[in-house]
Parts: C-alpha cells; sequence; structure tokens
C-alpha cells in the first residue's frame, strides 16, 4: 500500500483534463459560443467606447432635447440634449465594470467560506447553515436598499453591498460540490501529513471543484448585472449625470412616447449582456457537466 506521505494530490492533472475537456466542448458548443461572443462584443464597445463616439455621455445641450433617431444622433437624444448613443456605449463600462468586481468578490469570499464549511464540518457548519439560512430570507434588493440608504451610493459601497448578498449563495453551492471532495484519499492524506485547512483549501479541495466555481461565476454575473441596474433604476445605484443603463431607463421613462429609444437602446443593451451571460454559462455547466441544482442542494 502507498504510503500516506506519497499520495500524490490529482489536483494539477484533474484541472488540465477538464480544462481541455472544457474547452473541446465549448467550441463545439453554439449556444456557448454565440454567448460569448454577445459578452465579447459588449466588452469591446465599452472599452472602445471614446472611438465609437464623438459625444460626450454627461455633456447637457438642451437646445436638441428630446430629438429622434438622425444622421447627426443615431440613437436620438435624451431630455437633457445627450447623446443616447453615447451613453449606452459608456454604459456598458459602468455596467461590466461594478458587475466584474462585485462578482469576483463575492465568489471569491462565497468559495473559501463553502470550502471551510466542508472541511471542518461540525458545530462552524451546523452555525453558518443557520446564519446562512436567516440571511436568505431577506430579498437580495431589499437588503441593498438598507444598505445603500446608511452607507450612501459609492462604487465601493456598491461593490461591496452586492458581493455581501450574493455570498451564502455561493456558500451554499461550493459547500455541496467540496463535499463531495473531502472524503477523497489525498484529502485524508494531507489532514494525515498535518497539513492545515487553509493549505488542503487551496492544494487538494479548491483545484477539484474549479469547474463548479468557474459555472457559479458566470451565473451570478448575469443576476449581479440586473441587480446593479435595478438599483440605479430604483434612485440608489449610480448618481447621475453617470451613464448607467438602468439609471437612463429611469431619466427617461416619462417620455417614452417622445423619445422611445432613450429608453428601449439601454433596455436592449441590458438584455443582450444577460442573455449572452446566462448562454456562456449554460455552455461552460454542460462542458463540465455541472449539475447546479445538485450541487446546491
Amino acid at each position: 500500500m502507498t504510503p500516506l506521505d506519497t499520495v500524490p494530490s490529482p489536483a494539477s492533472a484533474t484541472v488540465r483534463a477538464r480544462t481541455a475537456r472544457a474547452w473541446r466542448t465549448l467550441r463545439s458548443s453554439r449556444t456557448a459560443v454565440v454567448g460569448l461572443a454577445i459578452v465579447g462584443v459588449h466588452v469591446l464597445v465599452a472599452l472602445l467606447a471614446p472611438l465609437l463616439t464623438s459625444y460626450d455621455p454627461i455633456a447637457n445641450n438642451p437646445s436638441h432635447a428630446l430629438l429622434g433617431p438622425g444622421w447627426e444622433h443615431w440613437a436620438g437624444t435624451d431630455q437633457y440634449g445627450r447623446d443616447v448613443l453615447a451613453r449606452v456605449l459608456y454604459g456598458g463600462r459602468y455596467a461590466l465594470g461594478v458587475s466584474a468586481a462585485s462578482t469576483v468578490l463575492g465568489v471569491v469570499l462565497g468559495t473559501v467560506i463553502g470550502c471551510a464549511a466542508a472541511l471542518r464540518g461540525g458545530w462552524f457548519d451546523d452555525l453558518l447553515g443557520r446564519v446562512l439560512d436567516a440571511v436568505l430570507s431577506v430579498p437580495a434588493i431589499l437588503a441593498l436598499l438598507v444598505v445603500v440608504t446608511v452607507l450612501g451610493t459609492g462604487y465601493t459601497v456598491i461593490v461591496c453591498a452586492v458581493a455581501v448578498v450574493f455570498v451564502p449563495q455561493v456558500v451554499r453551492v461550493v459547500r455541496g460540490a467540496a463535499l463531495a471532495v473531502v472524503p477523497a484519499d489525498y484529502v485524508t492524506a494531507a489532514r494525515a501529513r498535518g497539513e492545515g485547512t487553509w493549505a488542503i483549501l487551496w492544494r487538494e479541495v479548491l483545484p477539484n471543484i474549479v469547474d463548479v466555481v468557474c459555472v457559479e461565476f458566470a451565473m451570478r454575473a448575469s443576476w449581479v448585472v440586473l441587480l446593479i441596474s435595478s438599483l440605479s433604476f430604483l434612485g440608489f445605484g449610480a448618481d447621475p449625470p453617470t451613464p448607467d443603463w438602468g439609471l437612463m431607463v429611469a431619466e427617461n421613462r416619462t417620455a417614452i412616447t417622445v423619445v422611445p429609444m432613450a429608453s428601449l437602446a439601454p433596455i436592449i443593451a441590458l438584455a443582450t449582456l444577460v442573455v449572452g451571460i446566462n448562454l456562456a454559462a449554460d455552455g461552460l455547466s454542460k462542458a463540465w457537466g455541472v449539475d447546479r441544482i445538485r450541487e446546491g442542494s
């Protein structure tokens, strides 16, 4: 029998094998390719916004207010005379930036806590489960409204608040995946060698649930985009005159019968981004064979 101190960890081999298999499956999945292409276009447009329009997204021009689509303003102008297309293009920067930062922070925190709960077990896991149930009983939008009302609507506050709201859901999914890895021989061998909890988490557990974490990241990203836009629409997100899709809809909804594109353009941009992220997440889930319902149970 192989001694415990010589039992190899299959972490790196597992990651390479799964990554290669996922890449082959993604390339053959039309759904995943379309989703990634849509997201890629949004990222590219947001980065190239200054080159795609010559208009300042926050500059007011009352003499050009409420204009319909034309050669000068392809998507028209809003009630302040600002170019709608320019605000939509620059709005992608805010949506993608805040959403990416919030999702990364939330998934990282949720992954660490979920793996720690699976490894430690016992009273820590039980206590964490009760706390998560209590937090999940509060609607996400309500919790965010309370936080931003108390702490303000700054970029840092929104990123941290959104991340913390989604941490409990990530913890449940990651914990379920980690529980399937903890009984493995290489984890037992690592414990027998006297390795600490964090070393086992980083070297043995996390590499073997990276597929679940990636799928969870993609799924959470779509929800975060919608949630941040909802906050802006309600007046608790981006501060005017920041170009933000949710804020644009809120500002122009009263004039939708006069200049419908001022509201429809950001809605279309938001919808296509969410659809693209969801398609990419579905393709990634199928590529790695991740059952999110089973993992989150």
